[in-house]
């Protein structure tokens, strides 16, 4: 794979937050096919942020699809594909969180899914591209006011 996270991430805006770092360091990943970091220190002005434990694990894990999926032939009276499947990669992010003031921490998942379409990765790589820009600069662009919905619960 060719992603490989770099200490440290420079994290996006977030209310109450200056300058948010993390520091990581390489971890083992759940899957095979993934690269894990979990992070150990924090940079810029995040009070009451923690970082990796066991109990409250802090990590970023990159998973590939097991096997990558090709073409099948197209129908020769048609000249159409008769499926086009799909390769799914993943980026989810665990941390843990306290749900109440002196109970456990609980683990919060991000979940980001891509399937990309067979095929188009030697097709049409640069609207892959455009669509990962996009999704990530949209979500870069929108940090704080993400973090401000999922805490108010206003869209």
């Amino acid at each position: 794979m060719t992603i490989n996270i770099t200490s440290p991430i420079t994290g996006g805006a977030q209310t109450g937050f200056t300058s948010p770092t993390y520091t990581h360091v390489a971890d083992v990943a759940p899957d095979v096919n993934g690269r894990q970091v979990a992070v150990t220190a924090l940079g810029g002005t995040q009070a009451g942020v923690t970082v990796h434990s066991v109990a409250s694990p802090f990590t970023v894990t990159v998973i590939r699809p097991k096997t990558f999926k090709s073409l099948a032939p197209v129908v020769p009276n048609t000249g159409l594909l008769p499926s086009v499947p799909k390769n799914s990669w993943k980026i989810i992010v665990r941390k843990g969180v306290v749900p109440l003031a002196g109970q456990p921490a609980s683990v919060l998942l991000i979940k980001m899914e891509i399937d990309v379409p067979a095929g188009s990765d030697t097709a049409d790589a640069p609207n892959i591209r455009a669509a990962l820009s996009a999704a990530i600069g949209a979500l870069n662009q929108q940090s704080a006011g993400v973090g401000d919905t999922m805490v108010s619960g206003v869209l």
